[in-house]
């Protein structure tokens, strides 16, 4: 590929701002296409997490044991509802596949690549953009009731230890003297200090959507529903515009699937529709990210109080969200937080982008020239964003390092 190509990025959330930022400083002529304000969907209402060594996909053999329980029960971290049953079982199906044993090490080794040094990577372009207070390193504190519970998670911490992670395991003096406002009930405790978190993710998308404006990148507020082929490249299209590009990015998470459609591919993507819960007077105060392990819940100090995330719902796109489930992660804090005020929240729902076997579509598109993927990052979308980025303008670039990483993310998997 050559600088100063023109390249359209489809989607400006978290990844899709990465992806622009790295193609722009690599000198080509980027124009970034949405429907809504940069940052503004997903990308501004996840936990904030850094999690540069979470390479475990979702479906391991040990999670299969309690997943089907957990999906029927409305009150847990994952479910689905009855309306949508029919619907995602093709998509549970693939799941149930990618947890088998070899599969499982083979996710982790690929996740591995691609989110090495994420932190360190945010924290390089929070400083670029002269926004380092966004990102806190102080590490994040997982918690358990009991060494039973903590158990369970033992073979993933032991494969996530084999990418890296380091990690401290406390008793309850030492939980007490590192937050103490966890309230008894959490005796055992894994401490990461090299993961970190961003206090304010839709703060840090506008940054660097004014940084790509600064740089000369065009934002469009445009919805692409059409991608078509030709001798000039690619023409891009909202149904009543149309644009010209030599190469184009699929950054559009949730809403991906039907632009790869349109080119034959039938991906997987599903919404893990997330909530959260903003506290602006929690009644008090964190010092570290603290996830309540056995309730899936992150508390994170956020520049505007603590932000309750969590809990995983498959219902899709167009149905309204849950006040119950969204209520209930302030019901899950407080069995953390007793002192916890969660009266009178912010509540958001948004679609984390998910395939069924936890990794995004990365790289070019067989037999599509010009045409690349990067999305379906589900939980990972703000942590790989800043790496996704430099590997797609790597991999254009046609560096073997990046384009190697990359091919186990390929969509060709599908």
């Amino acid at each position: 590929m050559q600088q100063g190509e023109r390249i359209a990025v489809v989607g400006a959330g978290i990844v899709g701002l990465c992806t622009a930022y790295a193609l722009r400083q690599a000198g080509h002529a980027v124009t970034l296409f949405d429907p809504n304000p940069p940052g503004s969907q997903c990308s501004s209402g996840n936990a904030g997490a850094l999690s540069s060594r979470s390479v475990v996909p979702l479906a391991t053999p040990g999670i299969l044991k309690t997943a089907f329980s957990m999906l029927l029960d409305s009150r847990s971290p994952l479910h689905v509802p009855a309306y949508y049953w029919l619907r995602i079982a093709p998509w549970m199906s693939r799941f149930v596949a990618a947890s088998k044993p070899e599969q499982v090490r083979a996710i982790a080794a690929a996740l591995s690549g691609l989110l090495r040094g994420s932190v360190e990577a945010h924290t390089r372009i929070a400083a670029e953009l002269g926004a380092s207070d966004l990102i806190r390193r102080a590490g994040q504190l997982h918690l358990y009731p009991d060494e039973a519970c903590y158990a369970k998670d033992q073979d993933s911490w032991a494969l996530k230890q084999e990418h890296g992670l380091h990690l401290e395991k406390i008793s309850r003096p030492t939980i007490e003297a590192m937050e103490p406002d966890v309230g008894p009930d959490y005796r055992v405790g894994v401490f990461l200090p090299t993961e970190g978190w961003v206090a304010n993710p839709l703060r840090y998308a506008q940054a660097l959507a004014a940084r790509l404006t600064e740089m000369q990148t065009t934002l469009v507020q445009a919805a692409i529903r059409s991608l078509q082929t030709g001798a000039s490249g690619w023409t891009l299209s909202d149904g009543t515009r149309r644009w010209q590009a030599e190469r184009v990015v699929v950054c559009a998470g949730a809403w991906s699937k039907p632009l790869l459609a349109e080119q034959g591919w039938d991906v997987p993507l599903e919404s893990q529709r997330g909530y959260h819960l903003d506290l602006a007077a929690p009644n008090l105060a964190l010092t570290h990210q603290v996830v309540l392990a056995d309730r899936k819940l992150f508390i994170t100090p956020m520049e505007t109080g603590l932000r309750l995330a969590g809990t995983v719902e498959f219902g899709g796109l167009t149905h309204k969200p849950s006040m119950k489930r969204a209520l209930l992660l302030g019901e899950h804090a407080r069995a953390g937080l007793p002192a916890l005020d969660t009266a009178n929240p912010a509540v958001w729902m948004g679609h984390r982008p998910c395939l069924p076997d936890s990794m995004p579509v990365l790289g070019p598109v067989p037999d599509s020239p010009g045409l690349w993927c990067a999305f379906g990052h589900g939980h990972l979308g703000l942590t790989g964003s800043a790496n996704t980025g430099r590997l797609i303008a790597g991999a254009m670039a046609g560096r073997p390092d990046d384009l190697r990483t990359l091919a186990p993310f390929s969509i060709d998997r599908f």
